[in-house]
């Protein structure tokens, strides 16, 4: 069972993560980089609702794995995306290089925060 101090730390590196995304924003007076915090908040949601829609049954194992896959499909596709778009904006010059290295750090930071809250708080099945 996850406790205080999980939650404080958690809550902190989230907080380092946004602090970076924001600078990197703030600090070269370009605000396309906040485009990977929509990315990273919005990755783990088809894992979710997909993990939801596929039902389980306690009988059958495979029911659903399709939409599984899919969940985790368009899940890693938004990671690749928070980390692809800075480097996108920095080889078509609309970022500089700190910008882009400060805002996939910190979307880094935000995403990783998100699932070990998940992994720290899920519910344990019992069966």
């Amino acid at each position: 069972m996850a406790g205080l101090k999980t939650i404080i730390s958690l809550s902190f590196v989230l907080a380092i993560g946004f602090l970076l995304v924001i600078l990197s924003a703030a600090l070269f007076k370009n605000y396309l980089t906040l485009l990977v915090v929509a990315t990273y908040v919005v990755a783990p949601l088809p894992n979710w609702i997909c993990g939801r829609a596929a039902n389980p049954d306690d009988f059958m194992e495979s029911s659903g794995s399709g939409v599984i896959d899919f969940g985790r499909f368009l899940t890693g596709f938004f990671v690749v995306m928070g980390i692809a778009l800075p480097a996108l904006l920095y080889h078509s010059g609309d970022i500089t290089a700190a910008a882009m290295t400060m805002s996939v750090v910190g979307g880094l930071l935000i995403y990783g925060t998100i699932i070990t809250f998940t992994l720290f708080f899920q519910e344990e099945q019992e069966f």
